[in-house]
């Protein structure tokens, strides 16, 4: 490749707090427009902000699990810029002075751990919201949103490819839901991410124009908005053009950018100091105090399920990502599991069905102690792994029932029985002469075939393991 990308993320996340930011207005999702307001939080003259407590824990847990200096010193600035959605005509952020700095994150790409530098943790206030379908010529505005706290998480330009910059935000989401800090509900908006990116010849130190791109709701659109804007900026270039620095926004339904207006800088939005709030002091005692109470992290539970049960760091990762997913593991591991097989149920069979049903796993019907006993039923021969994975799986997610209860109810015993499988051995055998003598004549792959054809005579409960030792010995 000629080039490479270098990506920046700027991910805004809301904190899970009852109350807004500077006022007691309720945070909560989904409520009638404009019902969750009052004269500070829509701007009205006269009005003085007040600083919820909560919202400097959050902030300074996210920092302290994502390895940034906690300042003791912090101050919030107005961000002046002019928009139907922001009734101050400004938005209270931080400026030169964010509650944390200099931290980092690791993820895992391709089994390989790579370190992403985060250049500031920063509170500010949400804006509200613009609706403009189904309101004919007009648009209106829903405040409810303005005031509710966020995190705005910026990483310093270490991303090289999307699929980074995908497990980067995977990463602050598993942190911050470990946290119990924010919710990282993409589809409500929760968890918004935008992105600086610019392409430079591969061995080139300094950095080509960056564009950002706006309005990315998801990890799927993450990777295909920076896919496509990879693409763009290199056929920009190669078609003797100039990258404009500018911002674009990602239509998810076309597939593109597009470019929106020219790129800010921090000039453009005029910040000052707020003067309406003072200086945020925090002192070490309560930072150490914060820092005692943070449960055990994605990462130093990844490198934990690694050395302690063994498992890839790749497994380890996946099973980390969701505090209740790391959860379900141990239980079926403390309940006689073996890590490794309950590591590739879960990641191979039980991932497949929360995806197809959008659930979390503590959700479903299938629970730990459902898993080692389906594997105990499949290491005593009385089940098939073919079986157990499909048939039984499918009952278990639908019923609650135990696996061996099903096994029995629907007679799903597995057949172990030399004779009684010979038998189908034969049966198939002679169905099939043309196979037979393929096979005898070198064409091994059809082994394959007489094995499908007798599981499927024995209703998939003959021992698969026994029928390839009584074909390979019939047909030889």
């Amino acid at each position: 490749m000629k080039y490479e990308a270098v990506i920046g993320l700027e991910v805004h996340a809301q904190m899970l707090t009852d109350s807004k930011i500077f006022c007691g207005c309720s945070t909560k999702f989904g409520s009638e427009p404009n019902t969750q307001t009052c004269p500070v939080c829509i701007g009205m003259p006269g009005v003085l902000p007040v600083l919820n407590k909560k919202a400097i824990e959050f902030a300074t847990k996210t920092g302290l699990a994502t390895n940034c200096k906690i300042s003791s010193y912090s101050r919030f600035a107005r961000k002046n810029y002019f928009y139907p959605d922001l009734p101050k005509g400004y938005q209270i952020s931080q400026y030169e002075l964010p509650i944390c700095e200099h931290g980092y994150v690791e993820i895992v790409v391709d089994a390989e751990i790579r370190r992403i530098g985060i250049t500031r943790i920063h509170m500010e206030e949400d804006a509200g919201k613009n609706i403009h379908e189904g309101a004919g010529n007009y648009s209106f505005v829903d405040l409810n949103r303005a005031g509710v706290p966020l995190m705005e998480i910026v990483s310093e330009p270490d991303i090289r490819t999307p699929k980074e910059a995908t497990e980067y935000m995977k990463k602050l989401r598993a942190i911050m839901r470990c946290l119990g800090v924010c919710d990282g509900n993409m589809e409500q908006g929760s968890l918004r991410c935008d992105a600086n990116i610019s392409i430079r010849p591969v061995g080139q130190k300094e950095y080509g124009t960056r564009a950002e791109v706006k309005n990315i709701n998801s990890f799927k659109f993450v990777e295909k908005a920076l896919e496509y804007e990879i693409k763009r900026q290199i056929k920009v270039i190669e078609e003797g053009g100039k990258v404009i620095q500018e911002t674009r926004l990602w239509d998810s339904d076309k597939g593109i950018t597009e470019s929106m207006r020219g790129k800010e800088e921090a000039h453009d939005y005029h910040y000052f100091p707020e003067p309406d709030l003072v200086p945020i002091t925090i002192e070490q005692k309560w930072i150490d105090e914060i820092k005692a109470s943070l449960p055990e992290l994605p990462d130093a539970k990844r490198k934990r399920f690694v050395s302690e049960y063994g498992l890839p760091e790749y497994d380890a990762d996946l099973l980390t990502e969701e505090k209740s997913t790391a959860e379900y593991f141990e239980e079926a591991v403390k309940l006689g599991g073996n890590p490794k097989i309950v590591a590739n149920w879960i990641i191979t069979n039980i991932f497949k069905h929360l995806k197809e049903e959008d659930k979390e796993i503590t959700e479903i019907l299938f629970t730990p102690k459902h898993l080692v006993n389906v594997l105990s039923l499949v290491l005593a021969g009385s089940t098939s792994t073919t079986m157990a994975k499909t048939t039984i799986l499918d009952e278990v997610l639908k019923s609650g029932k135990m696996p061996e209860v099903i096994v029995k109810e629907k007679g799903l015993v597995q057949i172990s029985d030399s004779s009684e499988i010979e038998k189908a051995v034969d049966e198939v055998i002679a169905k099939n002469p043309k196979e037979v003598e393929r096979f005898k004549a070198g064409d091994e792959k059809l082994l394959g075939f007489f094995v499908g054809q007798i599981m499927k005579l024995t209703k998939g409960k003959a021992n698969p393991q026994i029928v390839n030792e009584i074909v390979k010995k019939k047909l030889s």
